[in-house]
């Protein structure tokens, strides 16, 4: 049988709405991660100003965004297993094997953009995530979110038990906690002039970073909660909820609901945070957790707002270029790196290190505007964005049309 992908009138509006919300959105904090020390994206006094402007940009940004579109990613990441695997189940063809083809070159593709590119790649992750978590996907709906909880809590557990530890800890292992939480002004020093160098000197430090971010740290933190976000996201859209066919007045009890403790949690966690002066005994682990579990929270009320929108207005368009931007999601990603670290790093502008928060936003703007603009003109002539068309050429082992018939 002839394999094909997902025609355009297949597509569910709603999912590409709220990934090309979420693509949006995560820059707000991979800009930090692209402008500044590693550092600085988990400590905001390991680095740059933190008075005034830039105070208020960083408190606004973990309140509104941290973790937040991850989780939206991440929840839509699962759903898409299911629509993947139903749809092709539909057409009798065996969904495990183009899944796993499917999955072994997005790896492909998210090894290549964190070892070439950017280090703070996301779609590793998710690619060996989603190579056991699709085994779950004939459970209900109930049984999923049971699981993703149970998932999604290790990586919580690993961090609390760690940071309860630290006063029993070896002064050497807490020095070497200490340098990923508030670095040496040597560490700071030799980050920003290798990423400021030469394309070949960034490799000095983007391929450990890489290392780490896909060995430890998804073992720690990124593979449990990425695993425990999918079986959520499954069991989200088996239950209707991200494709918008519940009520108004579910979705206003949602919004109202998880909103409304995710930012108390949030905002608790600040308080504690700042009294605790961002101390690594306290808020690289026990303090983190504030917002690990209310970003979630706030992710589901943010799901909520979207179908909300959905439901209550006609198309307009914001919404077409949202779901433009939803529908080339992977391209848009990648050219986002591709775009922050050109102005960032040595092979570019040479900017790291010497752009504070508040400019920082400026960049987010230009590059939402600039995919807002072009990702519904790329959708109006091609079926594709070049980054999705070579990896569903790969996925079914035939270069696909890209152009729309009409062109």
């Amino acid at each position: 049988m002839n394999v094909t992908p997902t025609s355009l009138s297949e597509r569910i509006i709603s999912l590409d709405i709220l990934r090309g919300f979420a693509i949006l959105g995560i820059l707000i904090m991979n800009i930090q991660s692209m402008s500044m020390i590693g550092a600085a994206y988990i400590n905001p006094i390991a680095y740059g100003d933190f008075t005034g402007i830039n105070k208020i940009v960083w408190i606004i940004s973990h309140i509104v965004a941290d973790s937040k579109f991850m989780s939206i990613f991440s929840i839509l990441f699962g759903a898409g297993i299911i629509l993947f695997t139903e749809r092709l189940k539909e057409k009798e063809i065996k969904s495990l094997n183009i899944h796993y083809r499917r999955t072994f070159w997005l790896i492909i593709i998210g090894l290549l953009h964190a070892y070439l590119i950017w280090y703070g790649d996301i779609l590793v992750a998710y690619g060996v995530s989603a190579l056991w978590v699709v085994l779950f996907r004939k459970k209900k709906a109930r049984s999923l979110l049971i699981v993703g909880i149970i998932f999604t809590s290790i990586a919580s557990i690993l961090y609390l038990f760690t940071g309860f530890s630290i006063p029993f800890m070896p002064e050497a292992s807490k020095a070497g906690i200490m340098e990923n939480w508030l670095p040496a002004a040597e560490s700071v020093t030799r980050e920003i002039k290798l990423y400021s160098g030469s394309y070949l000197e960034q490799m000095e430090i983007r391929i450990p970073e890489s290392i780490e971010m896909q060995t430890f740290l998804y073992f720690f933190l990124y593979g449990w909660r990425s695993s425990g976000l999918m079986l959520i996201g499954m069991a989200l859209y088996k239950w209707g909820v991200l494709s918008a066919q519940k009520s108004k007045r579910f979705y206003i009890k949602l919004v109202i609901i998880v909103l409304l403790f995710g930012y108390l949690i949030i905002g608790l966690g600040l308080i504690k945070n700042f009294n605790h002066n961002f101390s690594m005994e306290y808020s690289f682990f026990i303090g983190s957790q504030y917002n690990y579990w209310g970003s979630i929270l706030v992710a589901l009320g943010y799901i909520g707002i979207v179908m909300l929108l959905l439901l209550s207005f006609k198309k307009n368009w914001l919404t077409k270029s949202l779901q433009a931007v939803g529908q080339t999601a992977l391209s848009n990603y990648l050219i986002q790196s591709i775009i922050g670290t050109f102005i960032f790093y040595g092979h570019g502008l040479a900017l790291y290190g010497q752009v504070e928060r508040a400019q920082q936003v400026l960049f987010v703007f230009g590059i939402w505007a600039i995919q807002l603009i072009i990702s519904p003109i790329w959708i109006k002539h091609f079926k594709f964005g070049p980054f999705e068309w070579l990896w569903r050429s790969l996925t079914y082992w035939k270069v696909q049309e890209i152009k729309r018939k009409n062109n």
